[in-house]
């Protein structure tokens, strides 16, 4: 007797499963929605499957109940987050599910969004649709960490990288040092991040695209917004000059009209914010604004300086750090050994990521 529900629940597990992989697909790239899959079974054999679309609509189960072409009599769906039950842009999941004829629903985590945070169970059992919820809950909770952080605190998930030589040095008189693989893993941030943030300095400095060089990616580019506090930024950085076809905001505080006139112009979104007691801008502040404009995740690619600002006011929920095999002796500019120390104490954990960047390593804090 016990086998068989072993047996059972080994295979409720396994759809489960699946139907978390397929929400790990669109992580990142589905707006302010989260990622969510789903899977629906018949007699125990999968006859559909569903994603969220990028940008976050229709949502999972929508697409996995309009593109199935069995019968959905007495089926059963497989979900990574509680079903949605409000009307929103889109009509309430929990409706479709029950019209359906799917007569069994497995999720692994109630949402926080407080519209349909748990609601759906209540919902379901009222129309006579078996309800299992909180179903590995373990492995749903690492999936939806950012999401979770970015519904209740209004603020986005923020992930911070820096590349520096062997010998702790961010910057040389070459411009890259980092090898070709690591800028791709680098690019692949920026793709699954919806906006990016850095400091004038770097702009000036640097003049970073910003954008995502993947061939068949670069419309996941991320928008990008730069703190400037007294609009000292270049009027030819690339930035700038690109900012009517790529949206690009500076964050400013005082400036002449005739400074603002100009940015304007080419097409730059100025928000003016204050300042606090020290002179500074207030980060919490600022990322409030930028989840206002509907930032989900945000990348920090501002160096040394912006980076400790953001652990300093604990803000920073991720950091990668790319570390080449070279040394830079004589030739490095602006060393990282005061901060990497911070990382460690900030961070309960770090990895060594496994992926090939040949003689570069990859950290992840976190």
């Amino acid at each position: 007797m016990s086998s068989k529900r072993d047996k059972s629940k080994n295979k409720n597990k396994k759809f489960m499963r699946l139907a978390l992989n397929l929400a790990r697909q669109n992580s990142g790239l589905t707006g302010s929605n989260p990622s969510v899959g789903s899977v629906i079974v018949k007699n125990d054999e999968i006859i559909s499957v569903g994603i969220t679309s990028l940008g976050g609509r229709p949502h999972s189960e929508t697409n996995a109940i309009k593109n199935c072409k069995h019968n959905l009599k007495n089926s059963t769906l497989y979900v990574s987050l509680e079903p949605c039950n409000h009307y929103g842009k889109t009509p309430p999941c929990t409706n479709l599910i029950i019209k359906s004829g799917i007569k069994k629903v497995y999720y692994a985590i109630d949402d926080v969004d407080p519209r349909t945070s748990n609601k759906s169970f209540n919902i379901f059992k009222k129309k006579n649709v078996k309800v299992i919820k909180n179903f590995l809950l373990k492995d749903a909770k690492k999936l939806y960490k950012s999401y979770f952080i970015t519904k209740s605190k209004k603020i986005p998930y923020i992930v911070g990288k820096i590349a520096t030589s062997n010998d702790n040095y961010i910057k040389s008189k070459k411009k890259y040092i980092t090898n070709k693989y690591s800028l791709k893993v680098s690019h692949l941030l920026r793709y699954k991040n919806d906006g990016v943030l850095i400091s004038y300095k770097t702009a000036n400095s640097d003049n970073p695209k910003l954008n995502c060089r993947i061939d068949g990616l670069e419309n996941f580019s991320p928008k990008r917004f730069i703190i400037d506090k007294n609009l000292n930024l270049k009027q030819n950085l690339y930035l700038i000059d690109t900012a009517k076809n790529h949206k690009t905001y500076i964050f400013y505080n005082k400036s002449t009209s005739n400074k603002k006139k100009k940015f304007n112009k080419k097409g730059v979104k100025l928000i003016k914010m204050k300042l606090n007691k020290e002179g500074n801008f207030n980060l919490l502040s600022i990322v409030k604004k930028i989840y206002s404009l509907g930032i989900s995740s945000l990348l920090i690619e501002g160096g040394i300086k912006l980076t400790g600002n953001f652990i300093k006011s604990k803000l920073m929920n991720e950091f990668y750090l790319f570390k080449s095999k070279k040394k830079l002796n004589k030739n490095g500019k602006l060393s990282m050994s005061k901060l990497k120390p911070k990382l460690s104490k900030y961070f309960k954990f770090k990895e060594n990521v496994d992926t090939y960047l040949e003689n570069d390593k990859l950290t992840r804090y976190y």
